[in-house]
């Protein structure tokens, strides 16, 4: 992209149960990752408005997608749609299933950057060290790779393998502190 034709765009892909799950960890330990409690529908605890603004810094969004069992976050939907989020319906195959969002949000960022040229910037909101392989593959095509994720839940090695990384507990102090 030249310069003439502005600011290369971003892409925002949010593993939304990642953050949100790492948020309710940080007020009781244990509160989430136990099975009745991730089946019910969830408090909005995610600032969704702190973590666009930090992507809207970058450049233009120009992509705005988030992975998710979206039935136990409709007290979510509101803020989600006032911020333009195209929300990606993941039904788990079984209770104990993972990584079901991480593969289907390498897939489409891997696949967006090389169909949109116009992309230069790849947000990814989420601690886990699934992404590095995306973040190198990124890196090769040249885009500029940018990790959000709560402090307690990331993963070091992640975190360094972005070009720059944003602690959402610094971005939202407030809201993991209780």
């Amino acid at each position: 992209m030249t310069e003439s034709q502005g600011k290369p765009s971003v892409a925002l892909y949010w593993d939304f149960e990642n953050l949100h799950a790492a948020l309710c960890e940080a007020r009781v330990e244990g509160s989430y990752s136990k099975q009745d409690n991730r089946f019910k529908v969830q408090e909005p605890l995610v600032d969704i408005a702190a973590v666009v603004a930090l992507a809207a810094s970058l450049g233009p969004v120009a992509i705005n997608r988030a992975y998710c069992n979206w039935q136990y976050f409709g007290r979510y939907r509101d803020v989600l749609m006032h911020h333009g989020m195209e929300l990606i319906q993941l039904f788990p195959p079984g209770g104990a299933a993972k990584n079901g969002a991480d593969i289907r949000l390498c897939l489409d960022a891997v696949e967006d950057v090389s169909r949109f040229n116009h992309l230069g910037t790849v947000v990814v909101v989420g601690g886990d060290s699934d992404f590095m392989p995306l973040a190198q593959k990124l890196k090769a095509a040249g885009r500029t790779v940018v990790g959000v994720a709560a402090r307690k839940a990331t993963n070091t090695h992640w975190a360094a393998g972005c070009h720059r990384f944003y602690y959402y507990d610094d971005l939202v102090p407030a809201m993991v502190s209780g």
